[in-house]
């Protein structure tokens, strides 16, 4: 059987043409790189080399298979860089589910930096509910979700990585606008645009808790699935909504946005995968998003001081 090892050597002696040379330059004795020559002669069943006292010169088959033996090595050695590559993530296929909310944080940011860094890995991005996504990552369409709550989800690994505090949304025109911090019980009367509870129970709950601990049940005018469309809906005057702050940086004309006056839980965006997912690139996008992350928090910090 013709193993790596015995091209290395032939490769050795070919360019060589000298047998002393090629095992100085292998760090063996000359007589086992003869006797494995031979081997590969044997095994080969014709002649690699045409050997004299004065000089060793390769036959026609022996040039023949000194082109070739180059051409495996490179082929192994490409093999070899692409398995690297692909064990440290940097080749590959990675599906990312998100929620429409995520465009407005630092989500943007990670994934040019993804991209930067993993040119070859194709990203491919579904902009889903958070329950879609849970169903997607369980049927193996997504590989990592990005949602809007803590969901708790048997074979799933969940994860913040942006923390985030809500906000009231106003119409302009409304008169509470004037104010700049409101209190949660001042809108028991108000109509509430909310995002459905069956495409994100735990979100719709938190609302919900925090209007019922302010003593009231909101009164929901209107549900919208995306976050854009329930701050255009604030806009339209249909309703007020409690939405993260990160939607702020959704510049949209006739909303303002107010803080709340009392101790409210801090929402965010958090990390959803697979928990026995090995896949390379599923790592590095959770490293990345963490690392981003960490930074932003210590630059916050640092502005804070």
């Amino acid at each position: 059987m013709i193993e790596l090892r015995h091209l290395h050597y032939f490769i050795a002696v070919a360019e060589e043409l000298h047998f002393s040379r090629a095992a100085q330059r292998l760090h063996i004795s000359q007589p086992p790189l003869s006797q494995q020559i031979r081997g590969l002669e044997d095994e080969l069943g014709v002649k690699l080399f045409e050997r004299t006292k004065r000089q060793v010169q390769l036959t026609e088959a022996g040039k023949v298979f000194l082109e070739r033996s180059y051409g495996v090595l490179a082929q192994l050695d490409r093999a070899i860089a692409v398995t690297q590559r692909i064990g440290r993530g940097e080749i590959g296929r990675l599906a990312i589910g998100f929620v429409d909310s995520a465009m407005y944080t630092l989500l943007p940011e990670i994934l040019r930096v993804f991209r930067e860094q993993f040119p070859a890995v194709e990203l491919q991005l579904h902009e889903l509910t958070t329950q879609e996504q849970i169903q997607a990552l369980h049927h193996k369409q997504v590989d990592i979700g990005i949602v809007r709550s803590a969901i708790s989800e048997l074979g799933l690994s969940v994860e913040c990585f942006l923390p985030e505090s809500l906000v009231l949304a106003l119409p302009q025109t409304h008169p509470l606008s004037a104010q700049t911090q409101l209190s949660l019980s001042t809108l028991a009367s108000e109509s509430f645009i909310l995002f459905p509870a069956k495409m994100g129970p735990v979100f719709y709950e938190q609302i919900i808790n925090l209007c019922q601990q302010a003593g009231f049940r909101p009164q929901v005018a209107q549900e919208a699935v995306q976050m854009q469309t329930i701050v255009g809906l604030v806009a339209a005057g249909l309703g007020i909504a409690i939405v993260p702050a990160s939607l702020q940086n959704f510049h949209r004309s006739g909303v303002i946005y107010r803080p709340l006056q009392e101790q409210i839980p801090k929402t965010g965006l958090y990390l959803a995968w697979r928990q026995h997912d090995s896949s390379p690139a599923v790592r590095a996008f959770l490293g990345l998003a963490r690392k981003t992350t960490r930074g932003e928090s210590n630059r916050d910090d640092t502005r804070g001081s």
